[in-house]
């Protein structure tokens, strides 16, 4: 009871700082999402909350193995027999922190505010990607006063990571056909195909043998990040890739050999910080100081102010003994992280300022016998995509390692014929007075894997302003909420 109690109070004070802003029920459910901890792979509580929201009020509710939750609430009067429209959005989200934060996301709740029209969270991700799409599905699910047709909400799990949820989930349980996905994050835009991606790990093998000498550890961090898809084409720096080209240089100036190399949380996060140790003699341990401060200067005359925040720190411990990497594996771990392609490769030959193919390093993890590096590759164009896993596969043979796939997930094609876009399209005309803008999108959607399951689903994608997903600086504009609000609740209108 007092632990029920203690989560009241808890939630209570958070609560209070949305508590003013309309429409209501989309907040205050936002906000009680936001209490939830939600990480990717950590889905038993908010899978459990949205059954519970359920069944306190009487709705028919499903909770499939992969924790994935299906909710179904009846037509409106005079929609009873229409078609149903299945509301979809992911419950999980991507867990990143500003340096020095003791937030925990395992435990702890969100700590949100608002400023200059802008809901944000304490020093971390917002998870309003996609925790928006959750709760303003909730607001149609508890409404009494907006006309709807039969409601199939559709919460999956994983997203982020693999779309574990919308791989496990059995799609011939629905009846509904029209797909209304909420994981978009530009008001105006609708979505009507995205990438297809493959997550890549590549493994170096490493020998080891006893160094003795100043341990010096350069640690580039404070870029911008963000998300690796949305965001790729903006060249933000990749700090796997900057510490690659710091060491690759530095080789060829100075001895040194590897001891460990850490960076990055997710594939599908612009890299925000990485950290070598390296081992070597006192007096070149002042060189490597001083090249990581020349090659500060040159990122910082290349990003022409755009990573303001870049900062390259160097720590030195003389008298260190590790099991550093020998000089060979030293080497090829240089060489795939400095030789391994990143960032946008391709736009698109048929839409204008769409990017095509793209990847992204997001991890890079040491363990005893090997290092490891994380990639997502994404593409419209299948043999595109194909081409990167090979090129990575070159790069990771070069290197004396191996690469394989973790996941990938098909792309989600462009239907000329779609009638929930012609829906789409007249409701965007009506609530806001002109055209939308129809488009593909350069991330990952889970359409792509329910049309595998599904091909005579038809599928948009919706979602206001949230810029900055994926990193601290995520923030969900308030005003561009709302107008995307009525326009679900127009379109649900016109489903008739």
């Amino acid at each position: 009871v007092s632990i029920e109690l203690n989560m009241s109070e808890k939630r209570g004070n958070i609560m209070a700082v949305l508590e003013n802003l309309e429409p209501k029920k989309v907040f205050h459910f936002f906000e009680e999402l936001s209490a939830v901890p939600r990480e990717t792979f950590d889905m038993q509580r908010i899978s459990d909350h949205c059954v519970a929201f359920a069944k306190e009020r009487g709705l028919e509710v499903i909770q499939d193995d992969c924790l994935n939750v299906i909710i179904r609430k009846p037509g409106t009067p005079g929609y009873e027999d229409c078609e149903p429209v299945i509301l979809q959005g992911h419950m999980d989200m991507v867990g990143e922190k500003r340096p020095g934060s003791d937030h925990d996301f395992k435990k702890d709740g969100l700590k949100l505010y608002v400023e200059d029209g802008f809901i944000k969270a304490k020093d971390t991700t917002l998870g309003g990607d996609d925790g928006i799409a959750v709760a303003m599905a909730m607001a149609i699910l508890d409404s009494d006063d907006i006309p709807h047709p039969p409601i199939e909400a559709l919460f999956t799990v994983d997203e982020e990571t693999g779309m574990g949820g919308a791989n496990g989930i059995d799609m011939s349980i629905f009846k509904g056909r029209k797909v209304v996905n909420i994981d978009s994050e530009v008001e105006g835009v609708l979505t009507c195909g995205c990438a297809g991606g493959i997550e890549y790990e590549a493994a170096i093998p490493v020998h080891r043998e006893k160094k003795d000498g100043t341990k010096v550890t350069v640690r580039i961090h404070g870029l911008n990040g963000g998300h690796s898809g949305s965001e790729i084409h903006q060249q933000r720096g990749n700090a796997h890739k900057m510490m690659g080209r710091f060491l690759y240089r530095l080789s060829k100036e100075v001895p040194f050999t590897l001891v460990d190399i850490f960076g990055g949380a997710k594939h599908n996060v612009i890299a925000m910080e990485c950290e070598a140790s390296l081992m070597a003699s006192v007096e070149d341990a002042e060189k490597i100081a001083a090249k990581a401060q020349e090659m500060k200067e040159i990122w910082d005359h290349e990003f022409m102010g755009e990573e303001e925040g870049l900062k390259v720190d160097v720590d030195m411990k003389a008298g260190a003994s590790e099991d550093a990497c020998d000089e060979d594996s030293t080497g090829r771990v240089i060489g795939f992280l400095a030789g391994c392609p990143n960032g946008l490769q391709e736009y698109s030959r048929k839409l204008k300022g769409i990017v095509e193919t793209s990847l992204n390093i997001g991890v890079v993890d040491t363990q005893a016998d090997c290092i490891k590096m994380g990639h997502l590759i994404r593409s419209s164009v299948e043999s595109r995509k194909v081409q990167l896993k090979e090129q990575l596969d070159l790069c990771a043979e070069l290197a004396g390692g191996t690469g394989r796939i973790i996941s990938q997930y098909p792309a989600w094609q462009f239907d000329p014929d779609s009638e929930l876009r012609k829906i789409m399209v007249e409701s965007f005309r009506e609530v806001y007075g002109r055209e939308p803008e129809v488009s593909v999108v350069h991330a990952g959607l889970e359409c792509g894997i329910f049309l595998g399951k599904r091909p005579d689903l038809d599928c948009v994608s919706i979602g206001p302003d949230l810029p900055d997903i994926h990193s601290f600086n995520e923030r969900m504009d308030i005003a561009s909420t709302q107008r995307t609000w009525e326009y679900l609740k127009t379109i649900l209108k016109n489903c008739k």
